[in-house]
C-alpha cells in the first residue's frame, strides 16, 4: 500500500493531515488521485471516488450517514485508524437513459418534473416484474449508501449495507398510501408514461438532462466502492 494518502474535494483537510506528517496527494472530482487511500470530502467527492477506474479505500468525510462518514474535525485521527479499519462495499451503478450511458451512481438515481406543481406517471419494472405505476412529482431510486439521504425524507427505509439491492419510492405521489419498494438493482429500469411535463433525470444529485414520454432509464452494477470504517465512522442509522 502506499505511504500517501488522496484527499480530495477539500484543501484544507489536505493541509490538516500534512501538518500531522501525512504525505498527501490532493485532487479534484475530474482528477481522481491514484492513491490506495482516498479520504473524500462530501458527497461528491465520494461520488467520484465511486466511479474512479481504481479501487481505493476511501474514508467519506461528512458525505452522510449512508457511507459511515466522518466529521470533518475527525479526519486526522480517522485517517490514523485507516490501516486497522473494517470495510464496508458498496455498489456503483452503471446508469443509461433510452440507451445512452447517464453517469454512474453510488447513492441514488432519481426522475423527477422539471417545473413545479407538475406531476407526471411513472413505472418501476424489474427485468422479472412489473412493480409498479403511479402518478406523481417523480421517482427516486437509492443505493443503502443513499437510503438514510433523499429517500428516507419521502418515507423509504434506511437499508444496512448490500450490494443488492435498493429503495424505490414515489416522489410527492397522487396517491394517500403509496408504495414503496426494497428491489434488486440489477436490470431496475424506471421509465416515464405520460407527456405531460418536462422529466429531469437526476444522478447523485448531478442534472443528467431530460428523459422523455416511454424512455426508460436502466441500472447495472458498474462496480464497488470500498468504504473504511474507523472508530470515528458515525452510524447510518441515526
Amino acid at each position: 500500500m502506499s505511504d500517501s494518502v488522496g484527499v480530495l474535494g477539500d484543501e484544507p483537510v489536505a493541509e490538516r493531515l500534512r501538518e500531522r506528517g501525512v504525505s498527501v496527494v490532493t485532487g479534484a472530482p475530474d482528477d481522481v488521485p491514484g492513491t490506495d487511500r482516498i479520504v473524500a470530502v462530501g458527497r461528491a467527492a465520494t461520488s467520484a471516488a465511486a466511479a474512479a477506474d481504481a479501487d481505493p479505500l476511501v474514508l467519506p468525510v461528512e458525505a452522510g450517514r449512508g457511507v459511515r462518514s466522518v466529521a470533518r474535525d475527525e479526519v486526522t485521527d480517522a485517517v490514523a485508524a485507516l490501516s486497522d479499519a473494517s470495510v464496508e462495499r458498496h455498489p456503483v451503478l452503471s446508469v443509461s437513459a433510452a440507451g445512452s450511458p447517464a453517469g454512474t451512481a453510488l447513492f441514488d438515481v432519481t426522475l423527477v418534473a422539471a417545473e413545479a406543481a407538475r406531476i407526471s406517471e411513472y413505472t418501476v419494472t424489474t427485468p422479472t416484474d412489473a412493480v409498479g405505476q403511479f402518478r406523481a412529482d417523480g421517482v427516486t431510486v437509492a443505493t443503502a449508501a443513499g437510503s438514510p439521504g433523499y429517500a428516507r425524507r419521502i418515507g423509504g427505509p434506511i437499508l444496512a449495507p448490500t450490494d443488492t439491492v435498493g429503495v424505490a419510492a414515489p416522489i410527492a405521489p397522487f396517491a394517500t398510501n403509496p408504495d414503496h419498494w426494497v428491489l434488486p438493482l440489477a436490470g431496475l429500469s424506471l421509465s416515464v408514461e405520460r407527456d405531460e411535463a418536462t422529466v429531469a433525470l437526476f444522478v447523485d444529485g448531478d442534472s443528467e438532462g431530460t428523459v422523455a414520454c416511454e424512455e426508460s432509464v436502466s441500472l447495472s452494477r458498474a462496480g464497488t466502492l470500498r468504504v473504511a470504517v474507523v472508530p470515528e465512522s458515525r452510524s447510518r442509522f441515526g
